[in-house]
């Protein structure tokens, strides 16, 4: 080709003018929206016919006539011809779609919206004359779901297995429904699980649901089962662009009348269908005759309405074995709830009957429960089951189980996990048996021969000889049952510690016939009462380690902390102590306690607890106790004392943890001074109410490296108890710790006794279950005047 033929102008290459391809695409638009037109009103006409021929029966009139009084009553209605149309049929029809529009609310039609009537009606015109489904998804999309906000529908038709196959689409590119042609069964789809669950699936967000599927990604979907008679031909799923929630009851009705009208072409493409999709009954009993199992062939049964309510049993096979023991001509021609009624309840056989015939799922099951009545008694057997759909027939096949098979196999199991091996020898013949654990418990191959008896010790280790012998001798010679326990050395100089065990089968003359018996590999229960023997060992050294230790640490907290101590007196106040370590050794705790009268005549009170228990906790006890005791010659105040004694439980110590109260006594003003760590606070008696006093702040001792310590002054009144003690007095596992300290309260307000008596009584009536160590002191203000100078708040 040279230049000239591609130059303007050039011979048989003219160009069409810009304004000429403008008209072109200005035509064909117009004749697009004239075809669409045309299309629009078809399916009106389609309606009108439909309300002339309802005007033709109830009037027995002519359709000129018929057509004439349409138009007089739609005039005389106020509405549009094709408005009365719709409403003629809805009464006549009194369908689901009269009463899905009876239903919906029609004020919420914008001005000049299509009444719903109109719309469910025209579309159902439209579809009884589409050709087929893609005509009818366009009708449905244009003259329903566009007013619903719904951009694009897509018509699936369910095929075998649970398959999908896009039949029809509108809204939805060429290229996009390619993909989407075929959707094979497992993979998850809004239809598809529409078809699972046999109901609608409504999706607010399709991206946010994570379900693939036709179409655009964004907005709400929604997917209606389509069918007939019981049986899904299909589904409807409808589009909108926008996240939506879940619509009024109203409008999924008008979604369900519209999948039910899809139902229609699904059906009729179903029946001109080519025969190998759609077999034929006799085929399928063919196919069953086939069959080493038993098989019925079952076809839907529906009432009056079109409804499924049964399956007919229309063939059995050759192998057929009812449950119940009858014959199959009792069984051929009945309904499944006739032939077997327990099927209703027992296993669910209908409910998975009628969801294989609605879905097109195969359904198998190893183990299926089928019960039947025999005489009034409900027989059960266990069987495996299948139930596949073929066509408008139901293919069921069980095999009842085999009690003896099940219970060799179990056997076998049993064995396996036992690693028990068993044999048996004729004497007669001397022909051995083993099973298929001997050969490998001996090392030998499954095709070597079973080796003897007789032979056994030639496969004994030395050191278990006198026992294998007295084995046989007992078993052969005596022909008595025996057993024993043995090392068996295998051919490739491995050891397996082996337990054997046999009994003799005599013949009525006392004669041996045969000897059975059992092999069973107990090695690793030997290295396993090896390992626990050991253990033990271990154990019982640790035992006896932990005892000495309790022990030291019971008699160093006994010479530390007496149980009791003398009652001291001194500047008019009386101080008890009392104190009851814990029960068990092994649980030896850490509370300590201390009063002393230091050279500035204060008088130093403290409790304390340490963490834990033992050797540790004991020896952490006596530190802090004597620490705190140096620490209170220096005439430093409580706070200060714990401030210095957290720096000795840090640092000074294997981290110790303890929590502590600590409590100067001025005699002269009866001011305490008092602090705490992480300690319960005392408990004041006066004028028989008890209180505890306020907490103030204090960490525990040990915790972190430097801390301080507040303080508070309590000004004591003549008669006045003090109580100090450790959570061994108060703590329930099964109670709250502010219950047990009001419990504590309680009790101390009510006695009225001595000091000690009243410490005793505290002991005696403690309901503490942790069986801890307790520690309580006690402080008693002598009576007489209150000190010159102080209130009595």
């Amino acid at each position: 080709m040279t230049d000239a033929d591609n130059a303007p102008g050039a011979a048989g290459t003219t160009p069409v003018p810009e304004p000429a391809v403008n008209r072109l695409a200005a035509t064909v638009e117009r004749l697009r929206k004239q075809i669409q037109q045309a299309q629009l009103s078809a399916d009106g006409r389609g309606l009108i016919e439909m309300a002339k021929g309802i005007l033709i029966e109830r009037l027995s009139c002519g359709p000129a006539h018929a057509a004439y009084q349409l138009d007089v009553l739609a005039q005389q209605a106020g509405i549009s011809p094709i408005e009365f149309a719709a409403d003629l049929v809805d009464q006549a029809a009194r369908d689901q779609l009269s009463t899905t529009v009876a239903e919906f609310v029609l004020r919420t039609a914008a001005p000049g919206e299509t009444s719903p009537a109109v719309r469910l009606r025209t579309t159902e015109s439209a579809v009884l004359a589409a050709g087929d489904t893609q005509r009818v998804a366009e009708s449905v999309l244009e003259h329903a779901l566009t007013p619903l906000g719904a951009t694009a529908v897509a018509i699936w038709s369910a095929g075998t297995g649970g398959s999908l196959s896009l039949v029809g689409f509108a809204g939805i590119g060429s290229q996009e429904a390619e993909r989407w042609r075929y959707v094979p069964p497992g993979v998850v789809t809004p239809a598809r699980r529409a078809l699972a669950d046999r109901s609608t699936q409504w999706i607010d967000d399709l991206r946010r649901s994570g379900i693939p599927s036709i179409g655009d990604r964004h907005g709400a979907r929604a997917a209606i089962p389509a069918g007939t008679g019981g049986k899904l031909l299909g589904v409807l799923e409808v589009c909108w662009p926008t996240s939506l929630e879940p619509p009024s009851p109203q409008v999924l009705r008008q979604l369900e009348a519209l999948a039910e009208l899809c139902a229609h072409p699904l059906e009729s493409d179903l029946t001109q269908a080519p025969a190998p999709h759609q077999p034929e009954v006799s085929a399928l009993a063919r196919l069953a005759e086939g069959l080493f199992d038993p098989a019925l062939v079952l076809v839907p049964h529906l009432d009056d309405n079109g409804s499924l309510t049964d399956f007919r049993i229309t063939n059995v096979n050759s192998c057929f074995i009812d449950p119940a023991g009858r014959p199959p001509g009792l069984v051929l021609g009945a309904l499944l709830h006739e032939a077997y009624p327990m099927s209703a309840v027992e296993g669910r056989l209908f409910e998975r009957t009628e969801h294989v015939f609605a879905t097109g799922e195969t359904y198998r099951a190893d183990r299926v429960p089928l019960t039947e009545m025999v005489d009034q008694i409900p027989l059960t057997v266990s069987a495996a089951l299948s139930i596949s759909r073929h066509g408008d027939a139901l293919l069921m096949i069980w095999r009842v189980e085999d009690e003896t098979a099940r219970l060799a196999a179990l056997l076998q199991h049993a064995q396996r996990l036992g690693r028990v091996g068993g044999f048996e020898e004729n004497e007669t013949s001397g022909e051995i048996t083993w099973s298929s654990q001997l050969f490998a418990l001996y090392g030998l191959g499954s095709t070597a021969e079973p080796i003897p008896l007789a032979r056994l010790p030639h496969h004994t280790h030395h050191d278990d000889t006198d026992a294998v012998d007295t084995f046989l001798r007992t078993l052969l010679h005596y022909h008595r049952p025996a057993s024993t326990t043995f090392r068996l050395i295998r051919p490739d100089g491995g050891v397996r510690h082996v337990r054997i065990v046999a009994e003799p089968v005599l013949d009525a003359a006392g004669q041996l016939l045969a000897i059975r018996g059992a092999y069973q590999d107990i090695s690793a229960q030997h290295w396993t009462e090896v390992a626990l023997a050991a253990t033990h060992d271990r154990l019982a050294d640790t035992e006896q380690h932990a005892a000495e230790q309790s022990h030291l640490a019971r008699q160093l907290q006994q010479a530390i902390m007496p149980a009791e101590q003398p009652a001291i007196e001194a500047f008019g106040l009386d101080i008890a102590v009392r104190y009851q370590p814990a029960e068990q050794d092994h649980i030896v705790g850490g509370d300590w306690y201390d009063a002393l009268v230091l050279p500035t005549k204060e008088i130093l009170v403290s409790v304390g607890d340490i963490a834990g228990h033992g050797i540790k906790a004991a020896t952490g006890m006596v530190v802090l106790r004597n620490a705190l005791r140096g620490l209170a010659a220096t005439g430093a105040g409580p706070g200060q004392m714990l401030t210095w004694l957290n720096v000795v439980a840090h640092h000074l110590t294997e981290n110790i943890l303890a929590t502590a109260v600590c409590g100067l006594y001025d005699p002269h003003t009866r001011v305490l001074r008092w602090a705490r760590a992480g300690h319960p606070p005392p408990v004041l008696v006066r004028a028989s109410r008890a209180t505890s006093l306020p907490e103030i702040k204090g960490m525990i001792l040990g915790a972190v490296a430097e801390t301080t310590y507040d303080e508070a002054e309590l000004q004591l009144h003549p008669d006045d108890t003090l109580l100090l003690y450790t959570d061994g007095l108060i703590e329930r596992r099964d109670r709250l710790l502010d219950d047990c300290v009001q419990h504590l309260l309680t009790t101390s307000a009510a006695f009225s006794g001595s000091l000690v008596n009243r410490l005793d009584d505290l002991l005696d009536n403690s309901d503490a279950d942790t069986d801890d160590d307790t520690c309580v002191v006690g402080i008693q203000v002598g009576p007489g005047q209150a000190a010159p100078g102080t209130s009595t708040a």
